[in-house]
């Protein structure tokens, strides 16, 4: 039976229609992904304890640094595929497709394997409490035994959405999604392993993510074909793979480390903070998912007109997802911070951590839009072919600018208060960075015709 076709050219078309019909698959998408990752709490949280919440809480702060990691790649990547996509390159698309999916394979067994041995190191190091640390070490070792899956998926919906394909990926996470609800519920309520049930039903969930994705790029007959025996390395590809990826997989990880070290502070103010602030940063992420997914959305868009050699349409794009992600941002976002409560109350019925985690919730949505305007700046700067500088701008911003705020704000006043604005200042100062760059050095070298417009420059 011949697969239906999937892939949609951006370069033609209404802006604003074909950027909601692109983006709304991935922002749902986003949704379960989150639900995904949020179950492991709500189930530990519900039928296990604080405790057994706060370790999850550890455990996940942790593997967000190698699925950020992969996340980045993929989305720098996908840069090189929307390109020659976009510029109707088809055998360097098949080979850039082939050599990134190999690379990915190779980083994902190393990674898992290094994460399983340092496990404990990595939880001593954001202080994780002596009464969590057990479980927080079981839960994150074998978490990283799906680090394989996560690096495969990840490039894998990068492929897709590289080709205007948002609606694949959205079907592969619903299905992981409501496979991981059911496999924790099981394991946990059913068959009492605790930390170490939900961590077995996540892996098992990527596991399905990644055959369902592959099936699809191997069985599809359109220019994104995969062939297991095409699988290799083609040096001057990867280079151009590391150019994009590693830039954007570096500063998703650095990002993800700083996070460890704010952990500490949170960790500081005990477990009833770590398992509030934990069911925080869950909610939190369903609101970031509207940034997040507009996001991705102009890197395709940018990229695919930057190939096809239309930087004007890609300004235009540009300004369209400004205006589309502050309506994303409204209608995710105000429902969260008028019912924090309800929302907290879904993990944890501890009314200390409830208290920790209406406060970060209350503290941090005002601010949601600075996260939108870093994601689209970075994003369309990105897609231009100027990952590099992205990654610098952005750890300014988003490491820098923030450890320096937590630094004086917390020897004035060591209060939780100034952990949670220090999230809206990493991205306030971000956005601020990249879009200065995209106006007075991106934009200015297209008005005056002399942006490289090939992939990968600095």
């Amino acid at each position: 039976m011949k697969m239906k076709k999937r892939t949609m050219d951006l370069t033609e078309g209404n802006i604003y229609s074909l950027i909601i019909r692109f983006s709304l698959p991935i922002l749902v998408g986003q949704i379960f992904q989150n639900l995904y990752n949020s179950v492991d709490s709500i189930v530990v949280g519900q039928f296990v304890g604080t405790t057994a919440l706060a370790a999850v809480t550890s455990g996940a702060d942790i593997s967000m640094l190698l699925t950020g990691f992969f996340t980045g790649l993929s989305t720098g990547a996908g840069v090189l595929f929307a390109k020659h996509f976009g510029a109707k390159e088809h055998q360097q698309l098949h080979d850039s497709i082939h050599t990134a999916l190999t690379f990915s394979i190779i980083l994902g067994v190393i990674m898992a394997t290094i994460g399983i041995i340092l496990s404990p190191q990595l939880l001593r190091l954001v202080d994780c409490p002596e009464d969590v640390l057990y479980e927080a070490d079981i839960y994150l070792r074998i978490y990283f035994v799906g680090i394989l899956f996560t690096a495969i998926y990840n490039i894998g919906a990068g492929i897709l959405r590289a080709v205007g394909d948002s609606r694949s990926p959205f079907y592969y996470l619903v299905a992981a999604s409501i496979t991981n609800i059911v496999l924790d519920i099981a394991f946990v309520t059913v068959v009492k392993m605790g930390v170490a049930g939900v961590a077995i039903a996540t892996v098992m969930s990527q596991g399905l993510s990644v055959f369902l994705v592959f099936r699809k790029m191997i069985k599809t007959t359109e220019v994104y074909k995969v062939s297991l025996r095409d699988l290799t390395i083609k040096k001057d590809i990867l280079l151009k793979v590391i150019n994009l990826g590693i830039p954007a997989a570096i500063q998703a990880s650095l990002v993800s480390i700083s996070n460890l070290f704010v952990q500490r502070y949170i960790n500081s103010f005990g477990s009833s903070a770590m398992a509030g602030i934990g069911a925080a940063k869950k909610i939190d992420r369903f609101a970031g998912m509207a940034a997040q997914s507009i996001g991705l959305a102009t890197t395709t868009f940018v990229s695919q007109n930057n190939g096809a050699g239309r930087q004007d349409r890609a300004i235009k794009g540009i300004h369209a997802c400004l205006i589309i992600n502050a309506i994303y941002v409204a209608v995710l976002g105000t429902p969260i911070y008028f019912f924090a409560e309800t929302f907290v109350k879904i993990f944890t019925t501890d009314e200390s951590a409830i208290v920790y985690g209406i406060a970060m919730i209350h503290t941090m949505m005002p601010f949601y839009y600075f996260q939108a305007l870093n994601q689209i700046y970075s994003n369309a700067v990105r897609g231009f072919g100027k990952s590099g500088m992205v990654m610098i701008l952005s750890l300014l911003g988003m490491i820098g600018c923030r450890q320096l705020w937590l630094a004086i704000s917390m020897e004035v006043n060591y209060s939780v208060t100034n952990v949670f604005i220090g999230f809206p200042v990493g991205w306030g100062f971000s956005a601020l960075f990249v879009f200065l760059y995209y106006i007075f050095v991106v934009k200015k070298k297209i008005k005056q015709g002399t942006l490289d417009k090939s992939v990968a420059t600095n």
